[in-house]
């Protein structure tokens, strides 16, 4: 067998138990996203081994998309970490035998103090899922190892339900791009999440529309834009003067006004737009500039420069 073969096989494999486990969701999970979202705290992960690294992650995604929420390791727990668990919290607890000797003080804590347990297992009947107010069984499915040893299939089907529970619970709280940027400010989807007047220059190149050309070619020059814009008596941005337009009016330019030589009604965008909506512009006109207008009165400039250094590209 070749290795290509026993990949698809364990992707197959894996790929099947996530279809179980979709069919399988029922009032349980409603519970368990009813009990979060009637908790006044945080959202309490635990668990041992392999199932500890998918509850890292599983904390990581809740805390990122609007409920508080963090890893507790149960062996760390029975050492002093259980005073992390008040009553105002929920604990979820991941074990895939429902068996596992760690967890066993963080759940008699839970059961002592009456926080709300939510049990994730894959044996029903074990003590996990009979000690919690709120059981979800995963289905039975082989692991994709092949022997039953290798925590693969049970470990992919518990990282897809704590994504399910994430999810469902930030729709509920109407959890928009600019709350999930607060939480990723950095990198590359930090980037993405920003807005326009995050990245834009308040220092605007503008004439008037009655001003020589001799100026608006000064204006250009000094900002270093390679545009400027061009205003009404009301401050409203009317038009740009871009290279382009110097070039179809170089016959007698001097003798022009910018109203003369400017592109009216020029592309532009609101300051609270998403810096990526400003980059698909850019591209899409083959620009590289965009004037950011807000009521009708030119706020700032984008330039590509600026979404690049950002992280863009």
């Amino acid at each position: 067998m070749s290795y290509l073969d026993t990949a698809r096989r364990v992707i197959r494999t894996e790929a099947e138990a996530l279809a179980l486990l979709e069919d399988s969701l029922g009032p349980a999970f409603e519970q368990a996203v009813e009990t979060i979202l009637a908790a006044q705290g945080r959202v309490i992960v635990s668990g041992m081994g392999k199932s500890g690294h998918v509850g890292r992650k599983i904390a990581a995604t809740l805390a990122s998309t609007g409920t508080p929420a963090f890893f507790v390791h149960p062996a760390e727990a029975s050492h002093g970490d259980l005073g992390m668990l008040t009553e105002a919290d929920v604990a979820m607890v991941l074990s895939n035998s429902g068996e596992t000797t760690e967890i066993a003080d963080i759940v008699a804590h839970t059961r002592r103090f009456r926080i709300p347990l939510i049990g994730v297992a894959g044996r029903a009947g074990s003590t996990l899922l009979r000690q919690a107010d709120v059981a979800l069984l995963l289905p039975s499915a082989p692991e994709a190892c092949g022997n039953g040893i290798v925590p693969t299939t049970s470990t992919t089907m518990t990282l897809a339900l704590g994504d399910a529970l994430a999810i469902a619970l930030m729709e509920h709280r109407r959890f928009t791009p600019e709350h999930f940027r607060t939480f990723h400010p950095g990198g590359k989807l930090g980037a993405r999440l920003a807005k326009v007047g995050d990245l834009m220059h308040e220092a605007l190149p503008l004439v008037a529309e009655d001003a020589p050309m001799s100026e608006a070619l000064l204006t250009i020059s000094r900002e270093g834009f390679g545009v400027t814009g061009v205003t009404d008596a009301d401050g409203r941005l009317t038009g740009i003067i871009t290279d382009g337009d110097l070039r179809r009016h170089m016959d007698g330019l001097l003798t022009r006004r910018a109203d003369e030589v400017m592109t009216r009604s020029p592309r532009t965008i609101a300051p609270d737009a998403l810096a990526e909506s400003a980059l698909a512009e850019m591209q899409g006109r083959k620009i590289t500039t965009l004037f950011v207008v807000g009521d009708g009165r030119p706020a700032g400039i984008l330039h590509i420069h600026d979404l690049l250094r950002a992280g863009f590209a």
